[in-house]
Parts: structure tokens; C-alpha cells; sequence
């Protein structure tokens, strides 16, 4: 009997997944799992990590019995990589730690070694479909959160809303400016439209 079809005998992976299933919340479903293969956990217990309908699921058994979950949410993923050796697969995610704010935070990286090749590419297969479907969110949100730092993209950035008739203060327009530059950078605005923004702070010089 090969590794991956003792997934469904082995007492220790059926007690795994049961813990895995408690950790679920209404409406969460699993969508696939792969085992650490026994070769990559010699001196530790083999892992396990698992994609959800709402999140990535690694776990991690203790030495002297127990689980050690840790979960991210699709939303906070920022990359997942795949590496395909000899015996094994290695799959590395690069998440966010700051869940609330699109941009900035620091990021983490989970590395899951050794896993049953197979298994391993239909978790990856839903990593990468979450991280390009959650990219265009982030990306979005990203863009409304520099809008509102910057006091709104019109009404900040274009001259014909700005409260005040006379001179504007160039500490803020040199500010507006910076903000419309870290736009144009990360891709949040076209050429144009950063070019449009830079024409109308000069007009209020």
C-alpha cells in the first residue's frame, strides 16, 4: 500500500483531520490536505496543512501530544510558491500581518516541507487561485486607503475642490505630490493621471 493511500487508514491522520474539522466555523468546508511525507519527519511528528473555503490551515503535532494550528486567511495572502523535489514538494506562503490595512504591516512566510506531491499542487492550486482573486481586491483597497490618508483623490489632488481659494501651503503640496508619486508606483494610477495630479499642484504654487 503506498503513502498516499494509507491517508485514509492512518489513525493518526484521521485524528489530525478530526482536529482540523473542530476548527472549522459554520459554513467552512475543507477543500484539500496534504500529509508530510514520513521521510521529511524523522526526528518530528509529520505535519499537515490543508486549504479551506476561507483560509490555509497548517498543523503541527507536539512532541508530547497535542496540535499546533496556525491559519491564515486568503485575504492576507500574499504569494505562495511551490517546489517540486525528488521525494517531495515544498510549499512557501508570504502573508500579511496586518489584516486590517491593505497596504503596509509586515509580512510573514510558513514554509511546509516534504509534502506528498500530489496533494501538495491541489493546495497549491487553491493558493494561487485565492492570492490572484484577492490581489485585484487588495489592490483596490489599497487604492481608497491612500485616498482617504490623502483627504480624498478629488478633492486632495485636484485643485478645482481644494476649501481654500488663495495659495495653497507647500508643505501640502509637496505632501499631495509624494502621495500621488507612491500612487504611480505601485501601479494605483496611470502616467496620465499622475501627470494631471502634478499639473494642478504646480497650478497652486
Amino acid at each position: 500500500m503506498s503513502e498516499a493511500q494509507t491517508t485514509s487508514t492512518d489513525p493518526r491522520i484521521r485524528k489530525a483531520l478530526a482536529y482540523l474539522s473542530s476548527m472549522l466555523v459554520p459554513g467552512e468546508t475543507l477543500e484539500c490536505f496534504s500529509v508530510q511525507r514520513r521521510l521529511f519527519a524523522l526526528t518530528h511528528r509529520r505535519s499537515l496543512v490543508a486549504a479551506t473555503s476561507g483560509r490555509l490551515i497548517g498543523i503541527d503535532r507536539g512532541l508530547i501530544g497535542g496540535y499546533l494550528p496556525v491559519d491564515v486567511r486568503w485575504q492576507d495572502i500574499k504569494t505562495a510558491h511551490i517546489k517540486a523535489g525528488i521525494f517531495g514538494s515544498d510549499l512557501t506562503i508570504t502573508a500579511l500581518t496586518q489584516p486590517d490595512l491593505a497596504g503596509g504591516g509586515r509580512v510573514r512566510s510558513l514554509a511546509f516541507t516534504g509534502l506528498r506531491k500530489e496533494e501538495a499542487q491541489a493546495v497549491y492550486r487553491v493558493c494561487q487561485a485565492q492570492e490572484q482573486s484577492w490581489r485585484e481586491k487588495r489592490r483596490l483597497r489599497e487604492l481608497e486607503e491612500l485616498r482617504a490618508k490623502s483627504g480624498g483623490f478629488q478633492g486632495t489632488f485636484g485643485g478645482t475642490n481644494a476649501p481654500n481659494s488663495g495659495t495653497s501651503n507647500p508643505n501640502d503640496l509637496t505632501s499631495r505630490l509624494q502621495r500621488a508619486k507612491e500612487m504611480l508606483d505601485k501601479g494605483l494610477i496611470s502616467d496620465s493621471e499622475y501627470e494631471t495630479v502634478k499639473a494642478r499642484v504646480i497650478s497652486e504654487l
